[in-house]
């Protein structure tokens, strides 16, 4: 298992789970969508996200919710490149580019993010030599479909199986394009092209993918899964998302990815505590 990422130069132990704020650059994401066009109220919501214990800030400009409208080329640039450069510049804090454009993913590490984190697994047009390029390290999701049709009736044989199908085929790949295996991440996307009963049965059987010995990352923060299990509107979703976090990391997730940042450091500080008490 790899033990520690380097983000450009900040060397990050994996020792304990850590904490992914997010921060998306968009007008249509489906949580927090609009909040942080404007750069000096991004900033601050960084600096906020570090106070609370974020170990990386994940930046997007381009909606991945169920249903979403592509974004072109330049504006995603025009969203997460200037924004990088001020964080790199101002705040000590790793960064990660989400985004599935080759483009993107080398301004934005030209800019200063140290990671790529990629809905589409490194399948869009030059990624896979882009990703190779940046030498940083890279996750690689799991998503059925895409974004504008993963929720209409997505059907699985068996959904660990094919996911880990999926994870064997992307690695492959970017093994063969000379991405190193230490440089991976793996991330089982839930909420993309899954039901409710695909991704409870992912969340209760997260640790069969223990045997990529690879670093898994979890998204579940304010996921409709959560608004489908509680009933809860996206704003009220947090203790659900807490618990669907705390359950991940005791199987194993290194990396939880959300937006509610002081309160899932608190959660994973019990687990971590839990998890090291034998």
């Amino acid at each position: 298992m790899i033990k520690k990422l380097n983000l450009h130069g900040h060397k990050l132990s994996l020792k304990h789970p850590l904490v992914m704020g997010v921060l998306n650059i968009t007008n249509d994401s489906f949580s927090d969508g609009g909040q942080w066009l404007d750069q000096e109220a991004a900033l601050g919501q960084v600096r906020l996200m570090v106070d609370a214990g974020a170990g990386i800030i994940d930046v997007g400009g381009e909606s991945t919710r169920p249903g979403a409208v592509a974004v072109s080329l330049q504006e995603e640039l025009d969203r997460v490149v200037p924004l990088i450069e001020q964080i790199s510049t101002n705040i000590d804090i790793p960064i990660s580019i989400d985004t599935s454009k080759a483009e993107v993913m080398s301004a934005a590490v030209a800019a200063g993010a140290g990671m790529i984190n990629d809905v589409w697994a490194l399948r869009k047009p030059g990624a896979l030599q882009a990703a190779a390029a940046a030498k940083v390290p890279i996750c690689l999701m799991h998503m059925l479909g895409e974004p504008g049709n993963m929720q209409k009736q997505p059907r699985y044989n068996d959904v660990i199986d094919d996911i880990s199908w999926f994870f064997t085929e992307r690695l492959t790949a970017a093994s063969e394009a000379g991405i190193k295996r230490k440089h991976i991440l793996l991330d089982p996307g839930f909420g993309f092209g899954k039901t409710l009963q695909h991704n409870l049965t992912l969340l209760a059987k997260l640790n069969a993918f223990a045997s990529f010995d690879l670093p898994l990352l979890i998204g579940i923060s304010r996921k409709s899964m959560l608004g489908q299990l509680t009933g809860c509107a996206v704003d009220a979703r947090l203790p659900a998302g807490l618990a669907a976090a705390s359950i991940a990391v005791l199987q194993g997730a290194k990396i939880v990815r959300t937006h509610d940042v002081a309160a899932t450091v608190q959660a994973l500080q019990v687990c971590t505590a839990v998890m090291n008490s034998n």
